[in-house]
C-alpha cells in the first residue's frame, strides 16, 4: 500500500508538472521527439566501427596462395660431361605459399585515415545539430502563436461581457422608447462577429496545439498552461541595444569547422599516400621443385626480410589532388562567409523589431486609458440621448482594438527576443 501512495503521488506530482508548459521544455520535447534523433547515434557507431578497421592496419597481415603451372621449356646447362648426368628443371612445377607481413612504417597512412574518419564524424554530426537547431524558429512560431490566440480569446471574452452589457442597456432603452430596434440590431451584429471572431481564433488555436502536439510528442489541449517567458524591461533593452551580432554561436559555424577540419585530413591523408613503406615479411613453401631448382620432389622452405616500397604514381595527381582540397576549403569559407552576413542583417532585423515594439508598447496603456475615458463618456451621452448606440459602438470597438493591439505587440516582442536568441544561439 506504501509503494502505490508513492506511485500515485508521484503521478499527480507529474500531471501538475505536465500541466505548464515552457518554450524551453518545447525545445528538449522537440529534440527527443525528432526522428533524425537517432542517426546521431548511428553516425557515432559507423565512427566507431571505421576508427577500429583503420586501427586493423597495424596488424599483422596474413595470406596463403597456391598455383601449379607448365611451361614448354626451362633453363638448362650447357655442358655434357660423359659419365655424368647434369640436372633439369621440371616443366611442371607446383608451389603452396603462406605469407605475414608486418607493418614497420606506413608513412602515415592509418593515422591520417584515423583523422580523416574523427572529421567527417564530427562533420555528420555537427549537420544533425544543424537539422536539429531548426525545430527551434518552428516552435517558436507555434508556442507564441498559441500565446498571442489565447490572450486574443481572453480579450474577447472581456469584449463580448462588454457588448452583453450594452445589448442590456439598451434594450431598456428600447423598453422605455429612449432608442428603437435598429439600435439594438447594431449591438446585436457586434455580438454575432465577435463570436464569429472567437470561433476562427479557437479553429486556429487547436490546429496550433496539434501541430505542437505533434512535434514534441506530448499531447497538449486547452487545459494546459503555456508559461509567458519572463523577460523584464532591463533585460529587453540589454538585448535590443547592446547585442554584439558578432558573437555568434549557432551550430552551423560547428559544421563549417569540421568540414575544414575533413578537408584538411584529406590533404594530410594524400601526403601520407606518397611517402615510402616499409615492412617486415616471411614466407613459408612447400613446392616442387624448391629453393633448389635442380630438385625434382616437393620440398619446404622459408624466405623473410625487409620490404622496402615507393609507389610514385600518385606523384602525378598530387598537385590536382591537392587543389581540389583548397577549392574545397575556399568553398566553406565562403559559405561561412555568407552564413555569417545572413544571420547579422536578420539580427539587426530583429532588433529593429524590438526597439520598435519596446517605443509602441510604452504609449499601448496610455492609448487604452484615453479609449476606456472616450468609451464611458459615449456610453454616457447615450444614457443622455445625446449620441447614437452606433457611434457609441464605434468607441467600444476601438478600446477593444486597443486592447488588442497591446497583446499583440506584447507577445510579439517576446516572439522578435527569442527569434534574435535563436538566430545568435546567444542567451
Amino acid at each position: 500500500m506504501k509503494q502505490i501512495k508513492i506511485l500515485i503521488l508521484f503521478c499527480l506530482v507529474g500531471s501538475i508538472a505536465f500541466g505548464q508548459l515552457t518554450i524551453e521544455q518545447c525545445y528538449e520535447k522537440a529534440r527527443d521527439n525528432y526522428p533524425l534523433v537517432s542517426r546521431y547515434k548511428l553516425i557515432e557507431q559507423s565512427e566507431g566501427y571505421n576508427l577500429q578497421n583503420a586501427s586493423k592496419g597495424y596488424l599483422p597481415q596474413f595470406s596463403l596462395s597456391a598455383k601449379a603451372t607448365y611451361q614448354t621449356e626451362v633453363t638448362t646447362i650447357p655442358i655434357s660431361i660423359p659419365g655424368i648426368e647434369v640436372p633439369t628443371m621440371r616443366k611442371d612445377q607446383y608451389q603452396v605459399v603462406a605469407g605475414v607481413s608486418q607493418t614497420i612504417w606506413d608513412g602515415g597512412v592509418v593515422s591520417s585515415q584515423k583523422k580523416g574518419i574523427k572529421a567527417g564524424s564530427d562533420s555528420e554530426k555537427m549537420k544533425y545539430e544543424v537539422d536539429m537547431y531548426a525545430l527551434n524558429g518552428r516552435i517558436n512560431d507555434l508556442f507564441f502563436g498559441i500565446l498571442l490566440l489565447n490572450e486574443q480569446l481572453r480579450l474577447n471574452d472581456v469584449y463580448m461581457n462588454d457588448l452583453q452589457r450594452n445589448h442590456d442597456r439598451v434594450a431598456s432603452f428600447v423598453a422605455n422608447g429612449l432608442a428603437n430596434s435598429a439600435d439594438l440590431d447594431g449591438v446585436r451584429v457586434e455580438q454575432l462577429t465577435a463570436r464569429q471572431n472567437r470561433t476562427n481564433m479557437e479553429s486556429m488555436r487547436k490546429a496550433f496545439l496539434q501541430m505542437l502536439s505533434v512535434m514534441i510528442g506530448v499531447q497538449v489541449d486547452t487545459s494546459t498552461v503555456f508559461v509567458i517567458p519572463d523577460v523584464d524591461q532591463k533585460r529587453k533593452e540589454e538585448v535590443a541595444f547592446t547585442l554584439n551580432l558578432n558573437e555568434n554561436n549557432r551550430p552551423e559555424l560547428g559544421m563549417y569547422d569540421a568540414l575544414t577540419r575533413q578537408m584538411e585530413a584529406q590533404r594530410k591523408s594524400i601526403t601520407a599516400g606518397n611517402l615510402p613503406k616499409i615492412s617486415a615479411f616471411i614466407q613459408g613453401a612447400y613446392a616442387a621443385p624448391g629453393l633448389n631448382m635442380f630438385q625434382q620432389d616437393f620440398s619446404p622452405y622459408a624466405i623473410g626480410g625487409v620490404q622496402f616500397l615507393w609507389n610514385f604514381g600518385g606523384l602525378y595527381t598530387r598537385k590536382n589532388d591537392l587543389n581540389k582540397i583548397n577549392t574545397s576549403i575556399n568553398d566553406i569559407k565562403i559559405q561561412r562567409e555568407t552564413f555569417l552576413f545572413n544571420t547579422s542583417l536578420q539580427a539587426s532585423q530583429q532588433q529593429f523589431e524590438i526597439e520598435k515594439y519596446l517605443k509602441i508598447m510604452g504609449e499601448d496603456d496610455q492609448i487604452i486609458t484615453m479609449r476606456e475615458n472616450i468609451r464611458r463618456s459615449a456610453e454616457a451621452k447615450v444614457e443622455n440621448g445625446t449620441m447614437s448606440v452606433i457611434d457609441m459602438i464605434r468607441e467600444v470597438n476601438a478600446e477593444q482594438n486597443a486592447r488588442q493591439q497591446k497583446a499583440t505587440h506584447k507577445v510579439e516582442l517576446l516572439k522578435a527576443l527569442y527569434e534574435l536568441k535563436t538566430i545568435t544561439n546567444k542567451e
